[in-house]
C-alpha cells in the first residue's frame, strides 16, 4: 500500500512539474536562476533521490531533472566529483515544500533518506546525497507547487559576507536584504543566502557540486557588462552546435564557479 501511494505521489508531482517546472522571469539585468551541475559519483542513485522528491526527467536527456524554478545536471562529463557541498564554499543547498512532514514521510515511502531539522524543528528537513550534497527542505504552506528551488548558502568568514553580498547583488542585478537578521540577496528564482566560517572554505571546482549556474537573456551584452566590471571569464564564451546554448564560466571571489547560458530558444510547435 505504501509503495502505491509513493508512485502516486511521484506521479502526481511530475504531472504537475509538466506546467510548472520553468524558470523564473528574467529580472531587469536580463537574469534568473538556471542549475545546479553535479559531478555525480552515482548519477543513477542520486537520479532516484531527486525522482523520488518530485523531479521531472528532461525528455532526451537522462541525466537531467527539472523542478519548478531551475534545472539539476546530475554528471559532468566522466568526470566523478571529489568532496561534498558542505566544506565548500557553497555549503548546501536549499528547497521550499509546501508541507515538510506531508513530504518527508513521501520521500521515506519512495526510498529517499531524510535527515530530521534542527533542533526538532518540525518545519525543517534535511536531504543528502551518498556523494555528499546537502540539501535543506524548508516550508511555505502558502505555495501551490509541493517543492520548488528555494535558496543557495554561501558559507564564508565573516569579513567577506558583505563584499560578497554586494557583489551578488551588483553582478547579477540582485536585491540585498536580510532574512532573520542575515545578508541574503533575493534573484529571481532563488535568495543567496550567507552564513558565518571560521576559515576558508575550498572552491566548489572538481567537487561533487561543481557550479551553479545562471540563465540570461542576452549572453554577449551579459558578457560585455562582467568584463567592464573587471570580472574574468574562465573560458571564453561558446555556442553548442547541436543545442545551440551559449555558455560562459566565471568564479566568484570565494571560490564558487558559475555558468553564465543563454538557452536556445525552442523550435516551433509541432502540430499532430
Amino acid at each position: 500500500m505504501r509503495t502505491a501511494i509513493a508512485a502516486l505521489f511521484v506521479a502526481s508531482t511530475l504531472a504537475a512539474g509538466t506546467a510548472n517546472a520553468q524558470y523564473a522571469p528574467f529580472n531587469e539585468a536580463g537574469v534568473t536562476m538556471g542549475h545546479w551541475h553535479l559531478a555525480s559519483r552515482d548519477a543513477e542513485a542520486n537520479k532516484k533521490i531527486f525522482v523520488g522528491m518530485g523531479g521531472q526527467p528532461v525528455a532526451g536527456n537522462a541525466q537531467s531533472l527539472l523542478f519548478p524554478g531551475m534545472r539539476i545536471n546530475l554528471t559532468l562529463g566522466n568526470m566523478a566529483g571529489n568532496g561534498g557541498s558542505q566544506g565548500s564554499v557553497v555549503n548546501h543547498v536549499g528547497f521550499i515544500v509546501n508541507n515538510v512532514q506531508e513530504r518527508v514521510a513521501q520521500w521515506k515511502a519512495a526510498g529517499v533518506t531524510v535527515l530530521p531539522g534542527g533542533n526538532g524543528r518540525l518545519d525543517q528537513a534535511y536531504v543528502e546525497t551518498p556523494d555528499g550534497v546537502r540539501m535543506e527542505i524548508l516550508e511555505d504552506k502558502t505555495q501551490t507547487v509541493p517543492i520548488r528551488n528555494e535558496h543557495i548558502h554561501l558559507s564564508l568568514t565573516e569579513a567577506e559576507i558583505p563584499k560578497a553580498q554586494a557583489w551578488y547583488a551588483k553582478t547579477f542585478g540582485g536585491k540585498a536584504g536580510t532574512r532573520n537578521n542575515a545578508p541574503v540577496v533575493d534573484l529571481p528564482g532563488v535568495q543567496i543566502r550567507f552564513a558565518k566560517a571560521n576559515a576558508k572554505q575550498a572552491p566548489t571546482l572538481g567537487r561533487v557540486l561543481d557550479h551553479i549556474g545562471f540563465d540570461v537573456k542576452d549572453h554577449p551584452a551579459f558578457v560585455k557588462k562582467l568584463e567592464a566590471d573587471g570580472i574574468k571569464l574562465d573560458q571564453p564564451a561558446r555556442t553548442n552546435p547541436q543545442g545551440g546554448n551559449t555558455t560562459t564560466y566565471i568564479t566568484d571571489p570565494w571560490g564558487t564557479r558559475i555558468e553564465i547560458v543563454q538557452r536556445a530558444p525552442l523550435g516551433p510547435q509541432v502540430k499532430a
